[in-house]
Protein backbone atom coordinates (compact mmCIF):
# COMPACT_ATOMS: atom_id res chain seq x y z
CA UNK A 1 0.00 0.00 0.00
CA UNK A 2 2.84 2.53 0.56
CA UNK A 3 4.23 1.43 -2.91
CA UNK A 4 1.29 2.51 -4.55
CA UNK A 5 0.68 5.71 -2.72
CA UNK A 6 4.12 6.96 -3.55
CA UNK A 7 3.14 6.14 -7.13
CA UNK A 8 0.69 8.36 -6.98
CA UNK A 9 2.39 11.02 -4.92
CA UNK A 10 5.18 10.83 -8.22
CA UNK A 11 2.82 10.87 -10.32
CA UNK A 12 1.05 13.80 -9.54
CA UNK A 13 4.71 15.99 -9.31
CA UNK A 14 5.22 15.09 -12.71
CA UNK A 15 1.67 16.13 -13.77
CA UNK A 16 2.15 19.72 -11.60
CA UNK A 17 5.87 20.51 -13.08
CA UNK A 18 4.90 19.32 -16.60
CA UNK A 19 1.52 21.37 -17.32
CA UNK A 20 2.61 21.86 -21.10
CA UNK A 21 2.28 18.29 -22.57
CA UNK A 22 0.77 18.25 -25.67
CA UNK A 23 -2.03 15.57 -25.91
CA UNK A 24 -2.67 14.61 -29.98
CA UNK A 25 -6.43 13.38 -30.78
CA UNK A 26 -6.79 9.59 -30.53
CA UNK A 27 -5.93 8.92 -35.18
CA UNK A 28 -4.26 12.59 -35.66
CA UNK A 29 -0.98 12.25 -38.06
CA UNK A 30 2.55 12.13 -36.24
CA UNK A 31 3.55 15.60 -36.19
CA UNK A 32 6.59 15.87 -38.39
CA UNK A 33 9.64 18.24 -39.25
CA UNK A 34 8.53 20.90 -42.29
CA UNK A 35 11.33 20.85 -44.76
CA UNK A 36 10.32 23.43 -48.14
CA UNK A 37 9.74 27.14 -47.52
CA UNK A 38 6.47 27.02 -49.23
CA UNK A 39 5.33 24.41 -46.37
CA UNK A 40 6.91 26.29 -43.41
CA UNK A 41 3.57 28.64 -42.78
CA UNK A 42 1.43 27.01 -40.49
CA UNK A 43 -2.09 26.05 -41.40
CA UNK A 44 -2.95 28.76 -38.77
CA UNK A 45 -1.51 31.58 -41.18
CA UNK A 46 -2.89 29.98 -44.30
CA UNK A 47 -6.68 29.78 -43.07
CA UNK A 48 -5.84 33.47 -41.69
CA UNK A 49 -5.45 34.44 -45.95
CA UNK A 50 -7.09 37.78 -46.29
CA UNK A 51 -9.90 36.88 -49.03
CA UNK A 52 -9.96 38.53 -52.06
CA UNK A 53 -11.94 38.57 -55.20
CA UNK A 54 -10.58 39.25 -58.44
CA UNK A 55 -12.44 40.40 -61.54
CA UNK A 56 -12.17 38.10 -64.50
CA UNK A 57 -13.61 39.42 -67.92
CA UNK A 58 -15.07 36.37 -69.07
CA UNK A 59 -14.58 35.82 -72.55
CA UNK A 60 -17.58 34.01 -73.83
CA UNK A 61 -20.70 36.17 -71.47
CA UNK A 62 -18.44 39.35 -72.14
CA UNK A 63 -18.97 40.56 -68.96
CA UNK A 64 -16.45 40.84 -65.79
CA UNK A 65 -16.95 38.11 -62.70
CA UNK A 66 -15.74 38.44 -59.51
CA UNK A 67 -14.35 35.19 -57.97
CA UNK A 68 -12.57 34.23 -55.03
CA UNK A 69 -8.92 34.24 -55.78
CA UNK A 70 -8.52 30.92 -54.74
CA UNK A 71 -11.11 29.62 -56.64
CA UNK A 72 -9.59 31.59 -59.47
CA UNK A 73 -6.61 29.49 -59.40
CA UNK A 74 -7.87 26.47 -59.54
CA UNK A 75 -9.24 27.42 -62.70
CA UNK A 76 -6.30 28.49 -64.02
CA UNK A 77 -4.27 25.44 -62.80
CA UNK A 78 -7.10 23.09 -64.38
CA UNK A 79 -6.76 25.02 -67.71
CA UNK A 80 -3.08 25.02 -68.18
CA UNK A 81 -1.55 22.54 -66.82
CA UNK A 82 -2.49 18.40 -67.32
CA UNK A 83 -4.37 17.45 -64.25
CA UNK A 84 -2.06 14.50 -63.95
CA UNK A 85 1.15 16.41 -64.10
CA UNK A 86 3.19 15.46 -60.83
CA UNK A 87 1.56 17.19 -57.73
CA UNK A 88 4.62 18.78 -56.67
CA UNK A 89 4.76 20.65 -60.60
CA UNK A 90 0.80 21.47 -59.67
CA UNK A 91 1.72 23.32 -56.61
CA UNK A 92 4.52 25.35 -58.45
CA UNK A 93 1.46 26.14 -61.00
CA UNK A 94 -0.50 27.28 -58.42
CA UNK A 95 2.13 29.32 -57.19
CA UNK A 96 2.70 31.33 -60.34
CA UNK A 97 -1.19 31.42 -60.90
CA UNK A 98 -1.21 33.42 -57.64
CA UNK A 99 1.60 35.41 -58.26
CA UNK A 100 0.27 36.48 -61.53
CA UNK A 101 -2.75 37.88 -60.30
CA UNK A 102 -1.68 39.15 -57.15
CA UNK A 103 0.57 41.52 -59.25
CA UNK A 104 -2.05 42.34 -61.38
CA UNK A 105 -4.21 43.43 -58.43
CA UNK A 106 -1.70 45.87 -57.58
CA UNK A 107 -1.11 47.41 -61.20
CA UNK A 108 -3.94 46.94 -62.75
CA UNK A 109 -4.67 47.49 -66.98
CA UNK A 110 -6.49 50.73 -67.64
CA UNK A 111 -7.18 49.31 -71.46
CA UNK A 112 -9.33 46.23 -69.63
CA UNK A 113 -12.98 46.13 -70.11
CA UNK A 114 -15.86 46.08 -67.27
CA UNK A 115 -13.01 46.92 -64.80
CA UNK A 116 -11.72 43.70 -64.76
CA UNK A 117 -8.48 43.05 -63.35
CA UNK A 118 -7.48 40.26 -66.30
CA UNK A 119 -9.29 38.37 -68.91
CA UNK A 120 -9.69 34.46 -69.10
CA UNK A 121 -7.59 33.91 -72.10
CA UNK A 122 -4.10 33.90 -73.20
CA UNK A 123 -3.84 37.60 -72.55
CA UNK A 124 -3.52 37.07 -68.86
CA UNK A 125 -3.88 33.15 -67.80
CA UNK A 126 -6.36 31.08 -69.38
CA UNK A 127 -9.32 30.17 -66.58
CA UNK A 128 -11.98 27.41 -66.99
CA UNK A 129 -14.95 27.22 -64.27
CA UNK A 130 -16.08 24.16 -63.43
CA UNK A 131 -18.86 23.79 -65.74
CA UNK A 132 -16.19 23.68 -68.58
CA UNK A 133 -13.93 21.66 -66.88
CA UNK A 134 -17.05 19.38 -66.27
CA UNK A 135 -17.78 19.63 -69.83
CA UNK A 136 -14.06 19.05 -71.10
CA UNK A 137 -13.35 16.12 -68.43
CA UNK A 138 -16.60 14.65 -68.59
CA UNK A 139 -16.69 11.73 -65.83
CA UNK A 140 -13.17 11.91 -64.98
CA UNK A 141 -14.03 15.75 -63.73
CA UNK A 142 -14.13 14.81 -60.03
CA UNK A 143 -10.94 12.68 -59.90
CA UNK A 144 -8.96 15.56 -61.51
CA UNK A 145 -10.43 18.20 -59.70
CA UNK A 146 -9.86 16.96 -56.40
CA UNK A 147 -5.81 16.87 -57.55
CA UNK A 148 -6.68 20.54 -58.90
CA UNK A 149 -8.13 21.61 -55.64
CA UNK A 150 -4.94 19.74 -53.46
CA UNK A 151 -2.44 21.78 -55.48
CA UNK A 152 -4.04 25.24 -54.74
CA UNK A 153 -4.99 24.13 -51.18
CA UNK A 154 -1.30 23.11 -50.24
CA UNK A 155 -0.15 26.23 -51.53
CA UNK A 156 -3.25 29.17 -50.20
CA UNK A 157 -2.00 32.30 -49.82
CA UNK A 158 1.31 32.07 -50.76
CA UNK A 159 3.11 33.65 -53.92
CA UNK A 160 6.65 34.27 -54.93
CA UNK A 161 8.52 38.00 -54.64
CA UNK A 162 11.85 39.49 -55.50
CA UNK A 163 13.00 42.04 -53.24
CA UNK A 164 9.75 41.96 -51.66
CA UNK A 165 7.89 42.50 -54.42
CA UNK A 166 5.71 40.27 -56.09
CA UNK A 167 6.95 39.18 -59.31
CA UNK A 168 6.14 38.69 -63.05
CA UNK A 169 5.71 35.07 -62.94
CA UNK A 170 5.40 34.22 -66.56
CA UNK A 171 5.68 30.32 -67.76
CA UNK A 172 5.50 28.34 -70.83
CA UNK A 173 5.13 24.83 -71.84
CA UNK A 174 8.44 23.33 -73.37
CA UNK A 175 11.74 24.71 -73.56
CA UNK A 176 14.32 23.94 -75.95
CA UNK A 177 16.50 22.67 -72.84
CA UNK A 178 17.13 26.64 -71.60
CA UNK A 179 14.92 29.27 -70.09
CA UNK A 180 15.18 32.93 -71.58
CA UNK A 181 16.50 35.98 -70.51
CA UNK A 182 13.56 38.33 -70.01
CA UNK A 183 15.03 40.99 -72.13
CA UNK A 184 16.02 38.38 -75.22
CA UNK A 185 12.06 37.93 -75.87
CA UNK A 186 10.64 41.08 -74.10
CA UNK A 187 11.76 44.15 -73.80
CA UNK A 188 12.46 44.83 -70.16
CA UNK A 189 14.59 42.81 -68.12
CA UNK A 190 13.88 41.19 -64.66
CA UNK A 191 16.51 40.00 -62.41
CA UNK A 192 14.86 36.93 -61.52
CA UNK A 193 13.97 35.62 -65.45
CA UNK A 194 17.12 34.74 -66.23
CA UNK A 195 18.09 31.78 -68.36
CA UNK A 196 18.77 28.75 -66.49
CA UNK A 197 19.23 24.82 -67.70
CA UNK A 198 15.83 23.09 -68.48
CA UNK A 199 17.44 19.63 -69.54
CA UNK A 200 14.15 17.57 -68.45
CA UNK A 201 12.16 19.15 -71.26
CA UNK A 202 13.40 16.87 -73.98
CA UNK A 203 11.09 14.10 -72.98
CA UNK A 204 7.59 16.66 -73.49
CA UNK A 205 5.77 15.67 -76.95
CA UNK A 206 6.37 19.37 -77.72
CA UNK A 207 9.82 19.37 -77.45
CA UNK A 208 10.34 19.22 -81.30
CA UNK A 209 7.83 20.18 -84.30
CA UNK A 210 8.29 20.53 -87.75
CA UNK A 211 6.20 23.34 -90.23
CA UNK A 212 6.27 23.71 -93.81
CA UNK A 213 5.74 26.05 -96.36
CA UNK A 214 6.12 27.02 -100.10
CA UNK A 215 8.15 29.35 -101.27
CA UNK A 216 5.62 31.37 -102.07
CA UNK A 217 4.02 31.88 -98.75
CA UNK A 218 7.32 32.18 -97.04
CA UNK A 219 7.68 35.07 -98.60
CA UNK A 220 4.54 36.49 -98.38
CA UNK A 221 4.75 35.83 -94.47
CA UNK A 222 7.63 37.98 -94.19
CA UNK A 223 7.45 40.25 -96.69
CA UNK A 224 10.40 39.17 -98.60
CA UNK A 225 11.75 38.10 -101.93
CA UNK A 226 14.38 34.70 -102.27
CA UNK A 227 16.65 34.65 -104.29
CA UNK A 228 18.22 31.41 -106.28
CA UNK A 229 18.27 28.69 -103.69
CA UNK A 230 18.83 30.85 -100.52
CA UNK A 231 17.16 31.54 -97.35
CA UNK A 232 18.72 33.61 -95.17
CA UNK A 233 21.48 33.38 -92.31
CA UNK A 234 21.09 33.02 -88.27
CA UNK A 235 23.35 35.81 -87.50
CA UNK A 236 23.55 35.13 -83.53
CA UNK A 237 21.94 33.84 -80.73
CA UNK A 238 20.49 34.14 -77.55
CA UNK A 239 22.06 33.02 -74.16
CA UNK A 240 18.85 30.48 -73.87
CA UNK A 241 19.98 29.08 -77.71
CA UNK A 242 16.95 30.43 -79.34
CA UNK A 243 17.58 32.91 -82.66
CA UNK A 244 18.72 36.46 -81.60
CA UNK A 245 18.71 37.71 -85.14
CA UNK A 246 18.76 36.09 -89.20
CA UNK A 247 18.95 38.34 -92.38
CA UNK A 248 16.18 36.75 -94.95
CA UNK A 249 16.23 38.14 -98.23
CA UNK A 250 17.65 41.53 -97.48
CA UNK A 251 15.63 42.30 -94.54
CA UNK A 252 16.39 41.75 -90.85
CA UNK A 253 14.43 39.90 -88.36
CA UNK A 254 14.58 38.89 -85.17
CA UNK A 255 13.82 35.54 -83.64
CA UNK A 256 10.43 36.18 -82.21
CA UNK A 257 9.29 37.98 -85.13
CA UNK A 258 10.12 35.12 -87.53
CA UNK A 259 8.09 32.85 -84.40
CA UNK A 260 5.21 35.30 -84.83
CA UNK A 261 4.75 35.62 -88.68
CA UNK A 262 5.22 32.46 -89.31
CA UNK A 263 3.29 30.80 -86.21
CA UNK A 264 6.17 29.16 -84.95
CA UNK A 265 6.05 26.85 -81.35
CA UNK A 266 8.94 28.64 -80.59
CA UNK A 267 11.89 31.21 -82.00
CA UNK A 268 14.61 28.36 -81.40
CA UNK A 269 14.47 27.16 -85.39
CA UNK A 270 16.48 25.64 -88.04
CA UNK A 271 15.24 25.64 -91.62
CA UNK A 272 16.07 24.38 -94.59
CA UNK A 273 14.72 24.78 -98.62
CA UNK A 274 14.42 21.67 -100.56
CA UNK A 275 13.17 22.81 -104.29
CA UNK A 276 9.69 24.85 -103.54
CA UNK A 277 9.73 23.70 -100.36
CA UNK A 278 10.88 25.20 -96.75
CA UNK A 279 10.64 22.95 -94.03
CA UNK A 280 11.45 25.00 -90.88
CA UNK A 281 12.05 23.00 -87.72
CA UNK A 282 11.19 23.75 -83.83
CA UNK A 283 12.60 23.30 -80.30
CA UNK A 284 10.37 23.81 -77.39
CA UNK A 285 7.16 25.70 -77.04
CA UNK A 286 6.02 29.10 -75.97
CA UNK A 287 8.57 32.28 -75.51
CA UNK A 288 10.52 30.32 -72.72
CA UNK A 289 10.79 33.08 -69.95
CA UNK A 290 9.97 31.73 -66.70
CA UNK A 291 8.90 28.53 -65.82
CA UNK A 292 8.80 25.79 -68.46
CA UNK A 293 5.83 23.54 -67.59
CA UNK A 294 7.30 20.29 -68.69
CA UNK A 295 10.57 21.03 -66.92
CA UNK A 296 8.26 21.56 -63.22
CA UNK A 297 6.84 18.31 -64.26
CA UNK A 298 10.63 16.58 -65.16
CA UNK A 299 11.83 18.07 -61.90
CA UNK A 300 9.22 17.18 -59.60
CA UNK A 301 9.16 13.43 -61.21
CA UNK A 302 12.85 13.85 -60.33
CA UNK A 303 12.01 14.28 -56.50
CA UNK A 304 12.01 18.33 -56.28
CA UNK A 305 9.48 20.28 -54.66
CA UNK A 306 7.84 22.67 -55.86
CA UNK A 307 9.88 25.55 -53.48
CA UNK A 308 12.61 24.26 -55.42
CA UNK A 309 11.21 24.22 -59.04
CA UNK A 310 9.62 27.63 -58.93
CA UNK A 311 13.33 28.30 -57.46
CA UNK A 312 15.07 27.22 -60.30
CA UNK A 313 13.29 28.89 -62.65
CA UNK A 314 13.05 31.84 -61.05
CA UNK A 315 16.21 33.11 -59.28
CA UNK A 316 16.72 34.82 -55.98
CA UNK A 317 12.72 34.87 -55.68
CA UNK A 318 11.41 33.61 -51.91
CA UNK A 319 7.98 32.40 -51.12
CA UNK A 320 5.93 34.89 -49.07
CA UNK A 321 2.24 36.03 -48.05
CA UNK A 322 -0.03 36.79 -49.88
CA UNK A 323 -2.45 38.78 -47.32
CA UNK A 324 0.74 41.18 -47.14
CA UNK A 325 0.18 42.34 -50.58
CA UNK A 326 -3.68 42.86 -51.21
CA UNK A 327 -4.72 44.21 -48.05
CA UNK A 328 -4.37 47.67 -49.72
CA UNK A 329 -6.65 46.15 -52.69
CA UNK A 330 -9.07 44.69 -50.75
CA UNK A 331 -9.79 48.30 -48.39
CA UNK A 332 -10.32 50.04 -51.98
CA UNK A 333 -12.75 47.75 -52.91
Amino acid sequence: MKRIVGSLILFAAILILLPSILVLPFGAPEMKPQTSEGNQMTKEKITKAVEVDVPVFRSDQKETINIPIEDYVKGVVAAEMPSDFNMEALKAQALTARTFVVTKLKNPSANLPDQAVVTDTIQDQVYKDQAQLKKAWGEEFDEKFARIEEAVQATSGQILTYEGNPIYASFFSTSNGYTENSEDYWENQAPYLRSVESPWDVDSPKYEDKATFTVAEFEQKLGVALSNNSIGSIENLTEGKRVAEVSVGGKTFTGREIRDLLGLRSSDFTWERVGDTINVVTKGYGHGVGMSQYGANGMAEDGKAYADIVKHYYQGVAISEMENYVTDYTAQR
